[in-house]
């Protein structure tokens, strides 16, 4: 061939933008970035001693978790319009493995709402009522996500030796509706009928997403005695073992604690009855604590040795801040229980080390992304998806790794 027939093909080959690729390319997989952003602000606020400065930083996580949060959804909506690459936003939605990070998005949103609490209710940005509100739009929003993705989930076979716990986030939004409610009832007087509704449906969800994501536990159990330690880029989802127990072990205990207020108030079950929920959710909380740190190091121990380093999964590794978020916070809630000063120690060092891991995993994503080892397609994904596909019948066929999965 010719070298001017081959100036002639290259000519007429159709060009791709950057930002065209970076549209196609985008993932529900961005979402863990800013749920590590807020595990930051969540950590610090458990603090025993805040200063105002700390509460700054807080508050600029908090921010800077907004901003991803509406990156992230502007970028994916945007795939989703018929002038983008409907046909990829649906094909992420429909895949079984890659469509368990779709209830991120509920998961990401839970994480603001928590810091809309804590940082724009004290200053009188957001009214309580409007958090009540917002609360029962998490409900919905969870419900309205997992449903749907559990049911394209279970309509297809999946091999026990791939098992990750990872593929639990589809339950997760739900299991989560504990600690939402908790930090919604710090806002709402419990002399209010509406404190018996929030709690009720927080026990209700904490309940269900804890046991169906014990299940998945279970089996990722039955999957480590078959095939050994997780390795690869599946090293990081062993941390997501953590996240049901630890999460449930924070919600029993604070949830315990507004029963201990809210049943009295309004004479409910027996004069005793917010008592000894409180004394056995505290105990309950104990056990599953234990369950938690156990994992954590499960999937710790032999993480380096296991885990691959390689830049484009660097999406994997936030793994190791959000699911944590739970047991460590639960920290800092049996020190006040017992008045322990060692669990206070104990927080201190785990949120500095979570706050060194966010720099960390932030500075080498930031890295990735410029190389566009992320959230980058291929210029023949991106043309196969914006023309018809009779046209194009000879290009690659679209795949992506997943860093959980």
């Amino acid at each position: 061939m010719s070298q001017s027939s081959v100036f002639e093909q290259d000519r007429e080959k159709p060009r791709v933008g950057s930002l065209a690729r970076r549209i196609h390319g985008w993932s529900w997989q961005a979402f863990p970035i800013g749920m590590g952003t807020g595990a930051v602000y969540v950590t610090l606020s458990g603090l025993k001693s805040r200063s105002p400065t700390l509460i700054t930083v807080e508050t600029i996580f908090y921010f800077i978790n907004i901003i991803l949060f509406l990156l992230n959804s502007t970028t994916l909506l945007l795939q989703a319009i018929r002038t983008f690459y409907p046909r990829q936003a649906l094909r992420l939605i429909k895949d079984p493995v890659k469509g368990i990070f779709v209830p991120l998005i509920v998961l990401s949103f839970a994480t603001i709402l928590i810091g809309t609490i804590n940082y724009a209710v004290p200053t009188g940005h957001v009214h309580p009522n409007f958090i009540y509100a917002l609360f029962w739009v998490y409900v919905s929003f969870s419900i309205i996500v997992c449903f749907p993705m559990l049911m394209i989930w279970f309509n297809n076979p999946h091999d026990l030796t791939t098992f990750t716990p990872a593929w639990a986030f589809l339950v997760f939004p739900m299991m989560l509706v504990g600690v939402v409610a908790f930090n919604v009832l710090k806002v709402i007087p419990s002399e209010e009928p509406r404190a018996i509704g929030i709690l009720l449906t927080a026990y209700a969800f904490q309940g269900l997403g804890f046991f169906m994501t014990f299940f998945y536990i279970c089996i990722y159990i039955i999957r480590i005695m078959m095939t050994g330690f997780l390795d690869g880029h599946q090293a990081n989802g062993a941390f997501v073992a953590c996240g049901p127990p630890g999460f449930t072990a924070l919600a029993l205990i604070n949830l315990g604690k507004k029963a201990q207020e809210i049943l009295p108030l309004h004479g409910l079950v027996s004069p005793e009855a917010g008592q000894i929920w409180y004394a056995s959710s505290v105990m309950g909380a104990l056990l599953l604590f234990g369950l938690a740190v156990f994992f954590f190091l499960f999937g710790a121990l032999p993480y380096w040795f296991k885990v691959h380093k390689h830049l484009h999964e660097i999406l994997g590794c936030w793994a190791l801040t959000f699911p944590n978020v739970g047991w460590i916070a639960t920290i800092r809630a049996l020190g006040d229980i017992f008045e322990l000063q060692g669990f206070f120690v104990w927080h201190l060092i785990m949120t500095i080390i979570m706050c060194t891991l966010w720099l960390v995993l932030f500075a080498l994503t930031m890295l990735a992304f410029w190389k566009g080892k992320i959230f980058m397609a291929k210029d023949e994904d991106v043309i196969k998806d914006t023309l018809v596909e009779a046209d194009v019948p000879k290009l690659t066929k679209y795949s992506e790794s997943s860093s959980y999965v």
